[in-house]
């Protein structure tokens, strides 16, 4: 498997755990406020084999005690479960970011015990998901059946929100408050500008809204969190 990125340490991307993150390439979705679109449209070019990613881990034995896999979309590599499968081996604990949209692939994972933490973007409400995900249409029912999975399995797991200015208001967490209701928890994280990102023009709702959206979200998600707001 070809390794498109490699952060060597970090305390943010896994809860409760010193991790390194993977990063693979591919997706099926063309988010216009992407981190990481150079991921999405093949333009990053690989920086090492599975092997290599192995060799890495053998070193820091002691030093993290997981890793986080990130993309692009990690479910769409056949591959996927034998990378996760190996690390868990090594004696790491193994966290997934997904879009939610393979829920065959996410439930081999998961019955597998494959993660130890599942991390699943609900990108917004419903009837705005097409445009979140820069496509012209999108067919919900995989998205929906990630998130049962989730919600009825074993696994520990976060949903996440990226909430744009221009792409997010209130009824909108209204309504993923509702389709999300009774979920462990849900974290909205405000967008950030980085040069990577593909559509200029795009911005952060103030800490006002964004505390705002969290006391919808809560009325559904009691454990509603923010991250990157003060």
């Amino acid at each position: 498997m070809k390794i498109h990125g490699l952060q060597k340490m970090t305390l943010l991307d896994f809860p409760g755990r010193v991790a390194c993150t993977v990063f693979l390439g591919g997706c099926d979705f063309r988010c216009p406020y992407c981190h990481n679109f150079e991921l999405v449209d093949g333009s990053a070019p690989a920086i090492m084999e599975e092997g290599e990613l192995y060799a890495f881990l053998e070193k820091r034995r002691g030093l993290l005690d997981g890793v986080a896999i990130t993309g692009g979309e990690p479910t769409l590599r056949p591959d996927l479960p034998e990378l996760m499968r190996h690390i868990r081996d090594m004696g790491y604990a193994v966290k997934l970011d997904t879009n939610g949209g393979h829920p065959d692939r996410l439930e081999k994972i998961l019955s597998e015990g494959l993660a130890d933490y599942v991390s699943m973007d609900i990108k917004n409400s419903p009837e705005k998901y097409a445009q979140t995900v820069g496509l012209a249409s999108v067919d919900l029912e995989p998205i929906r059946a990630c998130a049962s999975l989730l919600m009825a399995g074993e696994t520990d797991y976060e949903f996440r929100t990226t909430v744009v200015d221009e792409l997010h208001d209130a009824a909108d967490f209204e309504a993923i408050g509702k389709w999300i209701a009774g979920a462990k928890r849900y974290f909205l994280q405000a967008f950030t500008d980085r040069d990577s990102v593909p559509f200029a023009g795009l911005h952060a709702p103030s800490d006002e809204k964004m505390r705002q959206y969290a006391q919808i979200a809560r009325k559904y998600v009691p454990d509603t969190s923010l991250r990157g707001v003060e």
